[in-house]
């Protein structure tokens, strides 16, 4: 049931071009509301369309001119994308016929869409969840195969069933632990208490595989960020550039050349990685290099990986060694840089940027990385999910120390609550207008 903004909102019949700028063969403007067969007949000229059927037309304005032939498909309310009457014109994928066929809807009747507003009417029409509406957005923007799969798996419902079962649980929880609470002048039977206890845990357990599943996906949809890190002139740039396929960084025999952080994405083994080159690591009086090093190790510290290189000519120096212990543990991996001239150490990642041992060995440690970080069954997820599944384990943790360390069931109860409500945070069945405003805005115009 929508509310009386959302009802203003639906009222609107809406018209979009749903189809990339530029040149293309075919270009797709769709129309949906309540007037949109009376749009899509005032533009085709037909006196009746047959639902789910393509029909021929020439697309003329609202003088009788004639803008193109093509396709028009009528899709009745309910069932429809968006869950109002639906109508897409298809024609030739040029701006001009594009732009002649929106300003034609428009002086029909209807009004520009605003960004993501035919999304947004699916889930206000309840033809899909919120988590579902915003796997439309994730699969647009995938930019490999794993991601995208991983949208369609929250597409399909997936991430909406798990949260829903988590939901489902916390409800059980709460009816046994309130229902103990009906009785405010018995204390709480131990058993009871160790009851729910014991569920909690595992309600927080299940949180906790769908948070690291969540998370996966939100590193598949955005990347995953390898930092290039080390001493100066170890050879980072040069890594960066033979990774990147291009010359992004110079590189010259002179050390601290790199100041500030230069960026590259690529796509390696099916994973979209952001590759980051850094400022030379060491104590310096330089106040330009000494605010590359501080960007530097800032950027380590949000990297999903480090890969540290060493100068295999130089060896391991204590420069390396106190460089190193910075580095989180299960965050990092030596690299030997230079080893086509240098002595790298027996059975180490060795790599050369310009003759063997080439780049094969790191190639292969960064794709099993990659596989380890990312679950097979990640669920295409926002940013927000995974923070909200946090807020959940976080609240679920602190029911279960209250209980453990005080046997307060009230208190233990306001955490479940306030669980509960963030799950529904999730799916959509707790939301604001703001909420929505900001999730559908980074969607598409015509989606």
């Amino acid at each position: 049931m929508v509310g009386n903004a959302e009802d203003r909102l639906t009222r609107r019949t809406i018209a979009a071009i749903a189809t990339p700028p530029g040149r293309g063969g075919v270009g797709v403007v769709r129309i949906s509301g309540p007037n949109a067969l009376a749009v899509a007949i005032a533009l085709s000229g037909r006196d009746r369309l047959t639902p789910r059927h393509c029909h021929l037309v020439t697309f003329r304005d609202s003088e009788g001119q004639a803008l193109d032939q093509g396709l028009v498909i009528y899709f009745p309310a309910p069932g429809s994308f968006t869950g109002e009457d639906v109508v897409e014109l298809q024609g030739h994928g040029g701006r001009a016929v594009m732009r002649g066929l929106l300003d034609a809807a428009q002086s029909a009747g209807a009004v520009s869409a605003e960004p993501g507003e035919f999304t947004r009417r699916a889930f206000l029409n309840n033809r899909m969840d919120l988590s579902q509406a915003e796997a439309v957005a994730g699969l647009i923007e995938a930019e490999t195969l794993t991601a995208a799969r991983a949208s369609l798996r929250s597409l399909e419902g997936e991430l909406g069933r798990e949260v829903e079962g988590l939901a489902e649980e916390l409800t059980r929880v709460r009816v046994f632990l309130e229902g103990a609470l009906d009785f405010p002048d018995e204390d709480m039977d131990l058993l009871e208490e160790q009851r729910i206890s014991t569920q909690v845990v595992g309600l927080l357990e299940r949180v906790q595989s769908v948070r690291e599943r969540a998370a996966s996906g939100v590193r598949l949809s955005e990347g995953f960020l390898v930092v290039i890190a080390g001493r100066p002139n170890a050879g980072k740039s040069s890594l960066l550039n033979r990774l990147a396929g291009r010359d992004s960084a110079i590189v010259t025999e002179r050390a601290g050349t790199t100041r500030d952080i230069l960026r590259e994405t690529i796509a390696l083994g099916g994973f979209p990685v952001e590759l980051a080159d850094t400022a030379g690591l060491r104590e310096t009086e330089d106040p330009v290099e000494r605010e590359g090093v501080r960007r530097a190790r800032e950027e380590l510290n949000r990297a999903d990986l480090a890969l540290f290189l060493v100068d295999s000519v130089v060896g391991w120096t204590d420069e390396d060694a106190g460089e190193w212990d910075r580095l989180p543990p299960e965050r990092r991996e030596v690299v030997w840089a230079k080893g086509d001239v240098g002595t790298p150490p027996s059975g180490a990642t060795a790599i050369s940027t310009v003759a063997p041992p080439g780049l094969g060995q790191l190639e292969k440690l960064l794709e099993e990385r990659l596989q380890m970080e990312s679950t097979g069954d990640a669920l295409g997820a926002r940013q927000r999910h995974v923070e909200i599944l946090d807020r959940v384990g976080a609240d679920l943790d602190n029911a279960r120390n209250t209980l453990e360390a005080y046997g307060s069931g009230d208190l233990a109860a306001q955490d479940l609550r306030r669980a509960h409500e963030a799950l529904g945070e999730i799916t959509g069945r707790i939301h604001s207008d703001d909420l929505l405003g900001r999730i559908f805005a980074t969607f598409c115009i015509g989606k």
